[in-house]
């Protein structure tokens, strides 16, 4: 329909100027095993390829029913949760494949840079549909042993 079309492009160059003003960064993980760093004695897991580095935003899940919590038997509690995000990117950005990794590498602004040094894993590939802004991929936050973020 040319109208909604037309509609949409707007919609689109706006949500892009005044959304999408972050950079994100997709890789797939890597296929190799990690290799021990003797002067560090620590695993260091070697880089995967870049899928997409360009404008995107992410952005906290909007219901507190999309936090689920990963229950472990030999406890009486359940001791951590799923964070959900949202990633969102460029229709014309690939696809985020499942298990792919998400990072924001640059924020707009320095006050804002809390998601920096984090990461999020793509549970399911990028959502499709048949009117489209923006692309849309549900993220769930990789979590550092230890309760770090």
């Amino acid at each position: 329909m040319p109208g909604l079309d037309r509609a949409l492009a707007g919609v689109t160059r706006w949500f892009t100027a005044n959304i999408l003003i972050d950079t994100v960064r997709v890789t797939l993980p890597a296929a190799t095993e990690p290799v021990l760093n003797t002067s560090t004695g620590n695993l260091e897991y070697p880089e995967g390829a870049v899928l997409y580095e360009g404008p995107g935003a992410v952005l906290a899940g909007n219901s507190a029913a999309e936090i689920s919590a990963i229950p472990d038997v030999q406890q009486p509690w359940i001791q951590e949760t799923k964070s959900r995000y949202l990633l969102y990117t460029p229709l014309d950005a690939p696809v985020a494949p499942k298990d792919a990794v998400v990072t924001v590498t640059a924020v707009h602004d320095p006050a804002r840079s809390a998601l920096l040094g984090r990461a999020w894993t793509c549970p399911d590939p990028g959502q499709a549909a048949t009117v489209e802004i923006a692309r849309r991929t549900p993220l769930d936050q990789i979590r550092i042993p230890g309760g770090a973020t």
